[in-house]
């Protein structure tokens, strides 16, 4: 069996690598791209929270890991993936930011995360346990998530703007307080998966009526 020691470095590992496909998304152009790192996003997580049930007694957080592998390593970009099919555009031409800039600020966004998790920590006063070393990570995953949104103009790419900073949030609750009550966490799930399939469909009616998705465009269709 592992220590807890042990355990709260691989937790600090897979942060980091969430962290690292934050960046793989913003510097791509491809759609399916962005889908599947978010379903490898999606299973890293489902790996720290399964990490934190079994190192640290948490037992309800073992559903939420099996809920986070289920449906969004595997359900939800199976159904994006089916839209993108659909809808037939499968790379991003058109940025609000370019990818090099959008990179410079996205690794000022982290710079500005450790900043903001800092004096989180030092009243916590227990910056000393491992995991706690998470949570500017996830604070970046949430700040780049948001970012995502903003900068990419295709629906498909908000969307995975905004389910990543979901999975920021959720590494956050995980590393600060080691998951919130379960009825919550099945609550979450449960609304992502139903507000996915409803913007997978709009964005598919929107691609029938438009001929796009490219949301500055429909902006301007509307005027």
């Amino acid at each position: 069996m592992f220590d807890t020691q042990t355990i709260s470095l691989g937790i600090e590992i897979l942060a980091a690598t969430i962290l690292v496909t934050t960046f793989l998304i913003v510097s791509s152009r491809s759609l399916m791209f962005y889908v599947r790192l978010f379903a490898i996003q999606s299973f890293l997580l489902g790996l720290v929270a399964l990490l934190v049930a079994v190192g640290f007694g948490e037992t309800h957080i073992l559903i939420a890991a099996i809920l986070t592998i289920v449906v969004k390593a595997t359900v939800i970009p199976i159904a994006l993936s089916k839209v993108i099919d659909k809808i037939k555009v499968r790379k991003e031409i058109d940025f609000t930011i370019n990818i090099t800039t959008s990179l410079l600020l996205c690794a000022l966004l982290v710079i500005l995360a450790d900043s903001v998790a800092r004096p989180i920590l030092e009243a916590q006063r227990m910056s000393d346990l491992a995991v706690f070393k998470v949570l500017p990570m996830s604070i970046a995953v949430m700040m780049i998530g948001l970012f995502i949104m903003i900068a990419r103009k295709q629906a498909v790419s908000q969307i995975i703007g905004l389910l990543t900073m979901e999975n920021g949030v959720f590494l956050s609750g995980l590393s600060i307080t080691y998951g919130m009550p379960l009825i919550v966490e099945v609550g979450i799930f449960f609304d992502i998966f139903v507000a996915v399939l409803i913007l997978g469909v709009f964005v598919f009616r929107i691609n029938q009526t438009f001929d796009t998705i490219n949301v500055d465009t429909i902006r301007r269709l509307r005027h």
